[in-house]
Parts: C-alpha cells; sequence; structure tokens
C-alpha cells in the first residue's frame, strides 16, 4: 500500500486507513522501531500484560506451589515473636 508523509507541526507522519489500524489492533499508544531502513509500528504491549491471566491458569491446574520448603531466616528464627 502506497502512502505519503504528511506534516504534523514541525515533524510528518503517515495517515494508517482505519481497516489497517483495525486489522493490526492498533490502539492510542503504539511502539516504534527502526530496523535498516524500515519503520515498524507495534501495538503497545503493557508490562506484565496477561500475568493475571496465567496466575489464575496455573493456580486452577495446582502448578502455584513453592518448589522448594522454606527456610528459616535468622529473622525467624530470634528476632521474630508472637504477642
Amino acid at each position: 500500500m502506497k502512502s505519503r508523509l504528511v506534516r504534523i507541526g514541525n515533524s510528518r507522519g503517515v495517515r494508517l486507513p482505519k481497516p489497517v489500524i483495525e486489522q493490526a489492533g492498533l490502539a492510542e499508544e503504539v511502539e516504534l522501531q527502526v530496523l535498516g531502513n524500515t519503520v515498524v509500528i507495534r501495538s503497545r504491549h503493557t508490562a506484565r500484560a496477561g500475568w493475571a491471566e496465567a496466575a489464575q491458569r496455573m493456580r486452577a491446574a495446582g502448578h502455584d506451589r513453592l518448589l522448594d520448603k522454606a527456610t528459616a531466616t535468622r529473622f525467624d528464627e530470634k528476632e521474630w515473636s508472637w504477642r
């Protein structure tokens, strides 16, 4: 698909047709990357996206247990006390 750079203030931009935006799943914020002479526009993924759902699946499958036995620390042995 051919497009032209358009002036946006002191910068330039590319207008993306609505079907392209929808097909790529782009939202308000995107990530830009330059690879050689290619500009890549990606949907911006938030940090830890999908972690909550993955944790729920792990819990449902019983895979959310500690792998090692808990070991007491100096705090547990000497400094902590129930009152």
